[in-house]
């Protein structure tokens, strides 16, 4: 019998041998099931999840793919694909920590108004904020990119946003806790719901309009069901944008072999983020094209001064409150703009 063990264990390792020295064409390919929530035919997936997934496979020489799954077909609702990317019901997810409010509350600084101008820049400081600030918040997770989208703009049903007059008594779909504070500082009635929900809020008239950029008007046929599209001037910050992580699995990022792993590696960080930043710019322009029909304002930069003292005192309010969780709100506050000036000044150099 102790014969008997020890040839079935020298058996085991032999195999287990055998197994690490397989050429790589001869090894099982990994196959890594990712998640979100909108359409495949949404830009984010044909602009960004979607030629991911095509490098990791051809730099791992098709070793490493993806089964995409859009729209939730994993089932849930978008505000779990955090805890299913933790919990491996997918490999990989896109979402935005702000549909969980208050569960990342570091990450809130970029969502305060009037932060973000240019996308692939402040997509890379927002990576590097998360190096310094979110690790803890993110730690169950592989963080692969961070990332924010391009100027919100106003798609409204029945009238214009000009001042902030033209918002009073609206009820207006935000996407995050801070802009939902915003909006009803501008006098409009927020109404919190994921981007997948809001066509539908607005072909049956539950909110009025919707604060989103323009890469989310085919999603749920924006260009249809709103008339009219009010933009802030171009020349300031946005009045706000949301950030995003795209993660994978950790269990599943270590159990991988180390070329995997470093494939991954090279897909993934700073640079990345600032990649997907700047396809969001390219997406905000595709779809613009499809509210042509529509009527189209700016917002002048002499009304957003008023407004941006609304922002300067939500974010006031916003570091004390961070205060009371433990945290240097001040310091993120002071961080986050400090980083997105920094990769804004490198862009422009």
């Amino acid at each position: 019998m102790k014969k008997l063990r020890h040839l079935l264990a020298l058996g085991g390792l032999l195999a287990a041998a055998a197994a690490t020295t397989l050429p790589a064409a001869a090894q099982e390919p990994v196959t890594l099931k990712v998640h979100y929530h909108l359409p495949p035919t949404s830009f984010a997936g044909t602009l960004f999840i979607q030629p991911w997934c095509e490098r990791i496979a051809r730099e791992s020489q098709q070793r490493m793919k993806c089964q995409i799954y859009p729209s939730m077909q994993l089932g849930g609702t978008p505000p779990q694909l955090f805890d299913q990317v933790r919990d491996g019901v997918a490999d990989v997810v896109w979402t935005l920590p702000g549909y969980t409010a208050g569960r990342f509350p570091s990450m809130e600084a970029f969502e305060l108004p009037f932060m973000m101008q240019s996308p692939e820049a402040t997509s890379k400081a927002l990576w590097d904020y998360a190096q310094l600030h979110s690790q803890g918040e993110f730690k169950d997770v592989k963080p692969l990119a961070f990332h924010v989208h391009g100027p919100g703009v106003f798609h409204m049903a029945g009238k214009p946003v000009r001042t902030m007059a033209d918002l009073r008594g609206l009820k207006l779909r935000a996407p995050t806790r801070l802009t939902n504070k915003f909006i009803a500082l501008l006098g409009a009635t927020p109404v919190s719901m994921p981007v997948p929900q809001v066509g539908d809020a607005l072909a049956k008239g539950v909110i009025d309009g919707a604060v989103v950029p323009y890469e989310v008007v085919p999603s749920v046929k924006l260009e249809e069901l709103a008339k009219y599209h009010s933009e802030t001037d171009s020349h300031e910050a946005a009045f706000y944008t949301s950030t995003f992580i795209f993660a994978m699995n950790k269990a599943r990022y270590e159990s991988l072999p180390a070329d995997l792993r470093k494939v991954i590696d090279n897909n993934s960080g700073q640079a990345f983020s600032g990649q997907i930043g700047k396809a969001f710019v390219q997406a905000d322009a595709e779809g613009k094209k499809l509210t042509a029909k529509n009527t189209t304002n700016v917002i002048a930069a002499s009304e957003l001064a008023t407004w941006k003292k609304l922002g300067d005192r939500l974010a006031t309010d916003w570091v004390k409150e961070m205060g009371g969780k433990g945290l240097d709100g001040a310091k993120l506050l002071e961080d986050a703009r400090a980083l997105v000036k920094k990769h804004q000044d490198a862009a422009a150099r």
